[in-house]
């Protein structure tokens, strides 16, 4: 009987033996990944960098899509096997343009990390009407895995990973009013949804493509010092998830709880390489390890039962498709 992990069934911890502070060299040692091919969107800064110097050092060739290809090349300045091109994930037609070109190089694709991401910003919209972290955090993932989709099947043994959240236990995802038409916007639920959405993809895309020999995934990073991803939150939003006290410092559970850059991509380093998962997918990991279940009752570690459950994730990629005006079949 074929495997799934709708209602989170295979949330189980493998024994891969890692933990919180284990870091990208220790979850690559001893793999070898000469001559494959991935492409780490956000792959200039952050854990996204941190990602894409880890897997060129084992042999990968990463291309690196950025929306301002002059701060690229500066950071990744003396990396090899790095390629730059240029895409924003808030524009649908530089999705469509970028991944074009890729297909055009006749290469296949072994890994697509969707990595890039937004969070805690002010309402927005794409030029669709999409509000920004739906747009740039899930449908983008979407709308360039299906744009890459004839190179991951050529791989024959790729994988999709999606840089998630803990954060997907802010909020379902809303699917009567996704984009805060009839609803006043906050930002924590805007993100909450989004990160939802991504793992509900993973899910689904794993049991739509494993007949392919690709496996999907999705993953926290946990919370990392020395990334600019808050950058837009206010002092009042980091007080209200518990993070600052009333003069705006971090309180010390949180410090104690912050990861280095090189702990917060190893979890999604593992994903992408552990043959622990070689044959399971469609799973939320964490800690560069499956997660459990999450409490339904309150915030835990782990993943939220409304973020693994099958009608949610075939909905979903029903109106993704909707939203995006891709059909995105798996088997042409």
């Amino acid at each position: 009987m074929e495997q799934n992990n709708y209602q989170g069934a295979l949330q189980q911890p493998t024994g891969s033996g890692f933990n919180a502070k284990s870091t990208t060299t220790d979850v690559i040692s001893g793999i070898d990944l000469t001559g494959k091919i991935a492409i780490v969107t956000g792959g200039n800064s952050g854990i996204g960098l941190e990602t894409t110097r880890t897997l060129a050092a084992a042999g990968v060739t990463v291309i690196v899509p950025a929306r301002d290809v002059e701060k690229a090349k500066r950071n990744l300045d003396g990396i090899a096997n790095v390629e730059i091109e240029t895409m924003d994930l808030m524009d649908h037609l530089s999705i469509d343009h970028f991944g074009e070109r890729f297909l055009e190089s006749g290469r296949s694709l072994h890994l697509l990390i969707n990595n890039a991401g937004i969070m805690w910003v002010p309402l927005r919209k794409d030029s669709r009407g999409i509000e920004s972290q739906l747009a740039t955090n899930y449908l983008a993932q979407f709308q360039l895995t299906a744009k890459l989709w004839p190179a991951l099947k050529q791989a024959d043994g790729s994988r999709v990973i999606n840089v998630s959240s803990h954060g997907h236990q802010f909020a379902p995802f809303d699917f009567e009013d996704p984009n805060f038409l009839h609803r006043e916007y906050e930002t924590l639920q805007a993100y909450g949804q989004s990160k939802t959405a991504s793992n509900l993809f993973a899910l689904e895309l794993d049991n739509r493509a494993k007949r392919y020999h690709i496996r999907a995934y999705s993953l926290h990073p946990g919370s990392i010092a020395g990334t600019d991803l808050g950058r837009e939150a206010s002092l009042e939003l980091f007080q209200k998830m518990g993070f600052c006290d009333a003069e705006g410092n971090l309180l010390p559970e949180v410090v104690n709880s912050l990861k280095t850059i090189s702990q917060g991509a190893a979890t999604t380093v593992w994903c992408a390489t552990s043959p622990l998962l070689n044959n399971i997918g469609g799973i939320y990991c964490e800690d560069a390890e499956v997660a459990e279940l999450a409490s339904d009752t309150e915030m835990s570690k782990g993943v939220k039962r409304y973020s693994v459950d099958e009608t949610n994730a075939k909905r979903l990629w029903n109106l993704s498709e909707e939203l995006t005006g891709i059909i995105f079949d798996v088997h042409q």
